[in-house]
């Protein structure tokens, strides 16, 4: 979500490299034009161009994809329109996007049970279930300290139950370059999947309504593409309709291949959590581990430095699904 104060684009000379609607500015040479609304200290007047614009090469001056070669190509003020358009967030904000990985790569790997990846091992710590007042904030404290970032798929009627407080750790988590998904406002499962067969405008209803809550907590200009369904996807009947509204829509549905089993069977203290993610995880280059950040889960808290240090240990990076 775009940040007062933080809305004067290019004011570091280190970021001379930035998306402006459908356009990006980068130094490369080639033919130039005058360029209004980038900033002197990223680059330097010309004495040709019109008071208050500077010169670029055009050949910087992405557009769909394709490199301009022609100044004709494209009208200056056609140009000069996308400076105005909004940045929209997708999943995390722009801290978070170094740690991001495509979804539909992941999701893929998943339905096919293949978890290698040229040697290369990957983790993504998930939450389901939050924000709760009570967890969640150990859980970001601890993900801090040892900067890591985790994707949280948020839970509506949680958040709701939080009130306030919990409102704000929906913007610390985006604050602080961790991915947001959506996991439904209800997490009914006799509203998703009635008869234990997925009910597709009953499903749409509830995520659309989590959706738009947390864009009321993080701005219009966020949106995620990722959901995990309740339950998991492979638990309910019907989900080919499912599959054609993912596809319609640019969104994925993401299981998981590994987790602490810290919402299955008798409750489990801190070493047992902690075990499950290391024998869930042996042998996979791709570990998308699921935890749980809800009321009653202080022990995945307790659990998580030990899981960090083990991935840490054996080779792994972390990272979020966007």
């Amino acid at each position: 979500m775009a940040r007062k104060g933080k809305n004067k684009r290019y004011t570091q000379k280190k970021r001379y490299r930035r998306r402006i609607g459908i356009g990006t500015i980068g130094l490369v040479g080639g033919i130039s034009l005058c360029y209004l609304a980038v900033p002197t200290q990223a680059y330097k007047k010309d004495k040709t161009c019109e008071a208050g614009t500077i010169k670029l090469p055009i050949s910087t001056i992405l557009v769909n994809g394709q490199y301009l070669i022609d100044q004709n190509v494209v009208d200056r003020d056609e140009i000069l329109v996308y400076k105005d358009e909004p940045k929209v967030y997708v999943g995390t904000n722009e801290e978070g996007l170094q740690y991001g990985y495509d979804a539909n790569i992941i999701a893929d790997k998943l339905a096919h049970y293949d978890y290698s990846n040229n040697g290369e091992k990957i983790v993504f710590l998930t939450f389901d279930d939050g924000t709760s007042t009570t967890v969640t904030p150990k859980i970001l404290e601890i993900l801090k300290a040892y900067d890591v970032k985790a994707t949280f798929f948020l839970l509506g009627s949680n958040i709701e139950k939080g009130g306030e407080q919990a409102q704000a750790l929906v913007k610390q988590i985006f604050d602080e370059g961790n991915a947001i998904a959506n996991h439904s406002y209800t997490h009914e499962y006799r509203i998703l999947y009635p008869n234990r067969t997925l009910n597709l405008e009953n499903f749409k209803a509830d995520f659309e309504k989590n959706e738009d809550y947390i864009k009321e907590i993080l701005g219009v200009d966020f949106t995620t593409r990722v959901l995990r369904c309740p339950g998991g996807y492979m638990s309910w009947d019907n989900m080919n309709q499912l599959d054609s509204y993912l596809l319609e829509n640019d969104k994925v549905s993401i299981d998981w291949n590994a987790l602490t089993k810290d919402a299955e069977g008798a409750k489990k203290d801190k070493d047992q959590l902690v075990q499950e993610a290391k024998n869930t995880s042996e042998g996979k280059e791709i570990v998308v581990l699921l935890m749980h950040d809800t009321y009653g889960k202080e022990a995945t808290a307790e659990a998580l430095p030990e899981i960090i240090e083990y991935y840490k240990a054996n080779g792994y990076t972390f990272k979020t699904l966007i």
